[in-house]
């Protein structure tokens, strides 16, 4: 691509970030704007975001590279990641899935010596978390978001809990699948390169983040523990109604986990993947007295948001790579972390992938800051839109407002610091 598609492409991605912090105002046009409600709803959607200015950067290069050109463009870029998580998020949604989870953290919970309220919201924001490891994040991040859903945000609470807890989650799920080398998405863009294996996950990172999620879960749920036994007391008063799980068969659940697995276990391989979500959707439709709405709309905006980001960050390489091979392992781990606030952090992690020559100082740096900085932001980390789509209409104008996500995240993301930097 010549000089100038590369700076308009740049300018477009820096307008597509200030778009995601006014997503409030669209929303706010959308009520004041009855006969545009529409096109002003769509701004406001932040999944729609980078789909949007995607669409507008092809305009861009078939205009000035021509028609071939950016055909070419659009089909060379990996799309592998945003199909993913899409299945992983409709498959990890369903009843049968969800029944699995919520017994795993009921029996967990049950074994806490801690009000019922406070071991759930520790076990939700630090265990399942960690379990992104073995399932990956987004699923991780799908069934924590559902399962906070249904009790903690339903219950009226205040702004400042909603957004403390919604930071934890995104730091905690961002560092959390950590442990291995398959399940989160900036480790997956380098490990098959670097010859990183489980291993070496689990040493070098794995125990550090487990530390940090634990740390976080437990600052944050004793913060808002009145707030939590509030719950409680709502709950055992009758105030507030909670859902009571549908009994799911169990031979449907070991189906639904065998089809889950056989996603994880075919995360780059696209058509495999695929294959399995179209036997789940059959099962589904064979079976739907079992099954909820599946989040499809949900997970498609999701896809579509990662989509655009994929298209809008592949022309990013010509500033990110020169900044990033220009600076020493400890300034690269914050660098590393403060760009991730303002670019995935898979595309982050894949561009120092490309750098010849790096020591191994500098390849640990540039991933722990790659998953430090994934809850500062919606867009820092893969999953986090997939939460984000499930926990925004708890919100006012059912809007996740980024500067207060940043500050919801900013305690989390400093003990991360912490553990990265000094264990």
């Amino acid at each position: 691509m010549s000089p100038t598609t590369e700076l308009v492409a740049a300018v477009i991605f820096a307008i597509a970030i200030l778009h995601t912090f006014s997503t409030p105002v669209f929303e706010r046009l959308a009520h004041r704007h009855p006969k545009h409600h529409g096109v002003f709803h769509l701004l406001g959607e932040v999944e729609a975001v980078f789909g949007f200015w995607a669409f507008i950067l092809f305009g861009w290069l078939v205009l000035g590279e021509g028609l071939s050109k950016a055909v070419d463009y659009i089909d060379t870029r990996n799309y592998t990641e945003p199909l993913f998580v899409f299945v992983i998020m409709v498959i990890a949604a369903s009843r049968p899935v969800m029944s699995a989870a919520r017994m795993l953290t009921d029996l967990i919970t049950r074994a806490l010596p801690l009000p019922r309220a406070l071991a759930n919201y520790w076990v939700l924001l630090s265990v399942v978390p960690l379990l992104g490891s073995f399932i990956t994040e987004p699923a991780a991040m799908t069934l924590a978001a559902l399962l906070l859903a249904q009790v903690v945000f339903k219950a009226p609470t205040s702004a400042a809990f909603k957004y403390a807890t919604i930071g934890v989650l995104f730091v905690n799920v961002s560092i959390g699948g950590t442990l291995t080398h398959f399940a989160a998405p900036p480790v997956l863009m380098v490990a098959g390169t670097w010859g990183w294996d489980t291993h070496f996950m689990a040493t070098q990172f794995g125990w550090k983040a487990a530390v940090a999620v634990s740390v976080n879960a437990t600052l944050v749920t004793l913060i808002f523990r009145r707030t939590l036994l509030s719950i409680q007391q709502q709950m055992q008063s009758g105030d507030l109604h909670t859902e009571q799980p549908t009994r799911v068969p169990g031979l449907l659940i070991a189906i639904h986990l065998l089809l889950i697995t056989a996603v994880v276990l075919a995360a780059h391989h696209p058509a495999i993947f695929l294959a399995v979500f179209l036997l789940f959707m059959g099962l589904a439709t064979a079976y739907q007295q079992h099954q909820d709405r599946l989040i499809l709309r949900e997970g498609l905006m999701v896809a579509f948001f990662l989509a655009g980001l994929v298209v809008l960050g592949g022309l990013q390489s010509w500033w990110l790579q020169p900044a990033l091979s220009s600076m020493t392992p400890t300034s690269v781990y914050y660098g590393a972390t403060a760009l991730t606030a303002i670019t995935d952090n898979a595309a982050l992690t894949y561009l120092a992938s490309l750098v010849e020559g790096l020591s191994d100082e500098f390849k640990y740096a540039v991933v722990a800051g790659a998953v430090t900085g994934g809850g500062l932001t919606i867009i820092a980390n893969a999953p986090n839109p997939a939460g984000a789509s499930i926990l925004r209409r708890f919100f006012p104008d059912q809007n996740i407002a980024p500067q207060y996500l940043f500050l919801g995240a900013l305690g989390p993301t400093l003990i991360t610091i912490l553990a990265f930097q000094m264990l």
